[in-house]
């Protein structure tokens, strides 16, 4: 995947490099000139570092906008983050466009315009993976509001606290507060059912979790420890 990021501070710089171990390719347009100095020396891999205004569709476009799979604006202005987010989806088509919010009464903002909006970084990140790679979480759909996910978590084949055989009872999984797991997709059976506090799910099996999406990390983290 190919991703531009505006903001080369402490939330981009990890964005930018957590994005570059992974195998993909980064721009990131960053207004200091210390800053942009800093970072093209300090990150590793395929990388092109645009010293400008990403609000700017001439800076956009330097940093290769138009064949850009993802456009992240994570400056600690949300008034910036929204119009380079607006000047990425309505003038060069970028498919995605995430925000980092600073304060969340602008959420309400973002998702009016159609603007995903995201607080926390590692969470930008999930979301960027799991589109590239569709691993252990595959988000289905972002319901109307954007603070609820439906996604799929899948049943590790080796579990270390459940005897594979007997699988795992949905009622035994401690849960995070806001989310639940609503269907099971079965494996070996080839059809899915709706989750009961009785049912259990097996090594390969898919649970599809709705919740909100603070919380998706800990459901991730429930599920690799099974």
């Amino acid at each position: 995947m190919y991703i531009v990021i505006m903001g080369g501070g402490k939330v981009g710089e990890y964005l930018a490099t957590v994005m570059l171990d992974q195998g993909h390719e980064v721009a990131v347009i960053e207004q200091t000139r210390e800053t942009a100095d800093r970072l093209s020396i300090e990150l590793q891999g395929q990388y092109l570092i645009i010293q400008g205004d990403g609000t700017d569709s001439d800076f956009q476009e330097d940093a290769g906008i138009r064949h850009a799979d993802v456009f992240v604006a994570v400056t600690g202005r949300d008034d910036d983050n929204l119009l380079a987010c607006e000047i990425a989806t309505r003038v060069f088509n970028v498919p995605r466009c995430i925000a980092r919010v600073n304060n969340p009464k602008n959420r309400r903002i973002f998702n009016i315009v159609g603007i995903e909006s995201v607080s926390s970084t590692l969470l930008i990140a999930n979301m960027i993976e799991e589109e590239a790679l569709m691993g252990s979480v595959g988000v289905v759909s972002a319901l109307s509001r954007g603070d609820i996910v439906l996604f799929e978590m899948s049943v590790p084949a080796r579990m270390r606290h459940f005897n594979p055989e007997e699988g795992v009872p949905v009622d035994a999984l401690d849960m995070p507060e806001g989310s639940s797991i609503a269907a099971i997709d079965r494996l070996e059976e080839g059809e899915a059912e709706v989750a009961t506090p009785d049912s259990i799910m097996y090594p390969g099996d898919k649970a599809v979790v709705v919740a909100e999406r603070d919380v998706v990390e800990d459901v991730r983290e429930l599920f690799k420890s099974l």
